[in-house]
């Protein structure tokens, strides 16, 4: 476990210390803050749906990007092999850097509270659903940054990290639209499989244990996979 936090330690810093990170913060604000503010439920309601429906779409493109460079420069600069070699399991370096990508998004969601604040100032909104619209798009976005992760580990190129995260995000998003060229039976399985599906739940308030479980599930899928990725490595 300390092998663990000192990696997040050393990734974080590194978050904190690009200006990448602040330009990615701020357009996550600003897009949250455009879908809270000027979308017809936010007038209508006291709910933050519109944030989280434009913060969630956002992510799609944002998890890919946070990620991207987190095994694909290391290897770019040659010191992957070193990270690697080192007395450090690769399940650690794993999630050391996942929790660090992690804590970043925190710091994001973190800084959007001010749209539930506001709401709470002006008006007396539910919180039960601010609350768990708040953990669904935590639990989406630790999906899209396993899911970039694992991309980052396949490359030492990071655009390439960022396509194929991308899309590998866009297609577990999007592939319960093709549910209706699809048979029933066929059709239902895709909707169960696209998070898309399951996330507006928590908008509504309802936090199903199986979604839950299924998001984690997930997320823990492409974690083990990027774990593979590196072991791969250690026979090139």
């Amino acid at each position: 476990m300390r092998n663990v936090l000192a990696i997040a330690e050393k990734e974080l810093s590194t978050y904190f210390g690009s200006p990448w990170s602040y330009i990615i913060t701020a357009v996550f604000l600003v897009v949250g803050g455009y879908g809270f503010g000027f979308t017809a439920v936010t007038y209508m309601e006291t709910t933050v749906q519109g944030f989280l429906g434009w913060s969630s779409f956002f992510l799609l493109f944002l998890g890919p990007a946070m990620t991207m460079r987190l095994f694909a420069e290391e290897e770019k600069l040659g010191t992957l092999e070193i990270l690697l070699t080192s007395p450090v399991r690769d399940v650690e370096v794993v999630l050391g850097k996942f929790l660090a990508s992690l804590g970043m998004l925190a710091v994001m969601l973190v800084l959007s509270l001010f749209y539930p604040l506001l709401l709470a100032w002006f008006g007396s909104p539910d919180l039960g659903p601010i609350a768990s619209g708040y953990l669904g798009i935590f639990l989406l976005g630790a999906i899209f940054l396993s899911i970039g992760l694992f991309a980052s580990s396949l490359t030492a190129n990071q655009i390439v990290a960022y396509v194929v995260g991308s899309v590998l995000v866009l297609v577990l998003w999007f592939i319960g639209q093709t549910a209706g060229v699809l048979g029933e039976k066929a059709g239902a399985v895709f909707r169960a499989i696209a998070v898309s599906t399951h996330f507006p739940d928590f908008g509504r308030g309802m936090i199903d244990t199986n979604t839950i479980l299924y998001y984690v599930s997930i997320t823990v899928v492409f974690l083990f996979l990027t774990v593979r990725s590196l072991e791969t490595r250690r026979w090139r």
